[in-house]
């Protein structure tokens, strides 16, 4: 069922990739440019990329460019990152010492091991530094050695020797340290296993005659490994799941407290994997809630058992009663106020499915295959592509409890009435701006790449766009943190510009939703007139289908409807901001 998704899909046969790359493209399509750089000749490789690429980027024309033959260091080291929208690096044992492939020879004596290991550490340093260069430039993904090293060690092939395991170890080392930098991303290679058997990876003759090292089903699968992680989609952001035969096994109205299960002994264990999985998303910052026909008391008594694996605090919110499930589906997307699209529903009741998708065609349902351990796993699995996020922020850890405490200021009007002054007087808020952050902050390429009301003008950046804006001196980033009594929010607000002088240009400004109604707005404009010193902001505003509150804030603050390319005068802005009652704090001088 998610086959595609959870790494087992089909590998593409190399007609079908062919084919694929043949489909025309709009005269005016944008480019993305990828940089393919491996120490073998890349041939059936580049092809396969390039095909899952196009599949990924159907709109776009595919560029790829691959790097010198023999040379992986090399190519690494003189690229122009900037030029690229992404970087595929490929790995193999002949990259790190030359006599650790079959083109070389000369260099299989027991004598020889040590002298491979260390020159295999040698270059493990220098493609360290090279990658890590080159992801402050470019996003830069990266597959480890995939093929069996030759039959050069003394051991019987059953026995794995001291220089076989060092060898490993070295490379397990370099994987490790890249994946701590934000710009770089590992293939898993337990996943390529699933999808590519080992024992079917080397094509011997092909690697003799050509330099090409890989069967075509293994460059199938390595080429589908490196689309999906340049791809590198935003995680959904809320689960709703059933109760009865979901989240644990049996139905609590009819077989009481104790008479549902999620054990071994009850051969429902993997209902309790399931808790365990949801516990796992919920503790990454993935909203989790429930939408279940029930009698409310019940169900508040199931929650009471210790023995749950997803607590009741790590749910919010429930909606427990015996109306249509697509009514507490809706309630819940309004408490949660995100779109349905970021939403995932699972129930067991394929009719419940139908009747929530009916409702929202564009939320992922899923139906829980109860009884059937298979299925279940490989949902575990889907899961795991919907959410999967690349590192895990502050704001992960916080964000349950911030939508918790949004409820408190859900119906706080936007004006300066004494109402409002009251609330937000005794709400004893506080911002922190904080200039020393550039493109190496994910929260907030996160929140200009995903908010969408108060957005200045809708425009993303790509990974490599964010990057290259930040090479320009000119250009700032400023992140706005947030609390009060009710508890942190974390950060909550991005803008990005630039600093001429006496003028100011906003290119992005944006705003989580949770932040609404707190002034927070008119405490950010505050910050840029004061700080840079300028008597007028010009924002590369834009209005779209979906930033109204933005629209409506700018419309308080000038008087009138805003336009494309609208600016704000000091004074203007000064006449008409509210009261502000927060305390600033922690500010980094721009």
């Amino acid at each position: 069922m998610f086959s595609q998704e959870a790494g087992q899909s089909p590998r593409v046969k190399l007609i079908e990739a062919l084919e694929v790359l043949q489909r025309p493209v709009k005269d005016n399509a944008s480019q993305v440019k990828i940089f393919l750089a491996v120490g073998f000749m890349p041939l059936h490789l580049q092809t396969f990329l390039g095909a899952e690429l196009r599949a990924l980027f159907p709109e776009e024309r595919i560029d790829i460019e691959v790097g010198v033959f023999g040379d992986l260091c090399g190519s690494v080291e003189r690229l122009k990152p900037f030029e690229m929208d992404s970087i595929a690096v490929v790995v193999e044992w002949s990259d790190l010492d030359a006599r650790l492939g079959v083109r070389s020879l000369g260099g299989w004596r027991p004598e020889h091991l040590t002298d491979i290991v260390e020159s295999a550490a040698r270059t493990k340093d220098r493609l360290e530094r090279g990658l890590k260069a080159l992801s402050e430039r470019a996003p830069v993904v990266v597959c480890m050695p995939t093929l069996p090293l030759p039959p050069m060690f003394w051991t019987r092939p059953a026995q794995a020797g001291s220089a076989m395991l060092q060898l490993q170890l070295v490379v397990a080392s370099l994987a490790e340290s890249l994946s701590q930098s934000n710009g770089l991303r590992i293939v898993n290679s337990q996943l390529l296993n699933e999808t590519s058997a080992p024992s079917e990876r080397y094509d011997l003759k092909s690697d003799v005659m050509t330099g090409f090292p890989y069967c075509l089903r293994h460059a199938s699968a390595v080429g589908k490994s490196l689309a999906d992680l340049v791809r590198n989609p935003s995680p959904k952001k809320g689960l709703i799941t059933d109760l009865d035969d979901t989240l644990w096994a049996g139905i609590v109205g009819e077989d009481g407290v104790d008479g549902i299960s999620w054990d071994l002994n009850s051969h429902t264990h993997m209902h309790g994997l399931f808790q365990q999985v949801l516990a796992s998303l919920a503790g990454a910052g993935i909203l989790v809630a429930v939408a279940s026909k029930n009698d409310p008391a019940i169900v508040d008594r199931a929650f009471e058992r210790t023995d749950l694996l997803l607590t009741r605090a790590s749910i919010f919110p429930l909606e427990i009663h015996w109306s249509r499930k697509s009514e507490s589906v809706q309630r819940i997307l309004k408490t949660w106020n995100v779109s349905a699209d970021s939403v995932v529903f699972v129930d067991d009741n394929p009719m419940e499915i139908a009747e929530v998708k009916g409702a929202f065609p564009e939320m992922e349902c899923i139906l829980f295959p109860k009884n059937n351990y298979q299925g279940i796993w490989d949902l575990f699995k889907h899961l795991r592509v919907l959410f999967g996020k690349p590192c895990l922020t502050d704001e992960d850890t916080i964000r349950l409890h911030s939508v918790r405490e949004s409820g408190a200021w859900r119906d706080i009007d936007l004006s300066s009435g004494s109402s409002s002054d009251d609330f937000l007087r005794a709400s004893d808020a506080s911002v922190v701006f904080d200039s020393t952050q550039s493109w190496g902050d994910l929260r907030a390429f996160e929140l200009i790449n995903k908010t969408n009301q108060f957005n200045l003008n809708g425009k993303r950046f790509t990974e490599t766009a964010w990057r290259a804006f930040f090479s320009e001196p000119a250009a700032f980033l400023l992140t706005v943190s947030y609390k009060d009594k009710f508890g942190p929010l974390g950060k909550i607000a991005a803008i990005v510009g630039k600093a001429h002088g006496r003028t100011l240009c906003v290119n992005s400004w944006v705003m989580s939703c949770r932040a609404f109604s707190r002034r927070i707005e008119h405490q950010c404009l505050k910050y840029l007139f004061e700080n840079f010193e300028v008597q007028e902001i010009a924002f590369d505003y834009e209005p779209t289908l979906r930033n109204g509150p933005l629209q409506t804030f700018f419309e308080e603050l000038n008087g009138n409807t805003p336009t494309e390319g609208f600016t704000l005068s000091k004074g203007k802005f000064e006449a008409n901001v509210p009261l502000l009652f927060h305390r600033v704090e922690g500010i980094v001088r721009v």
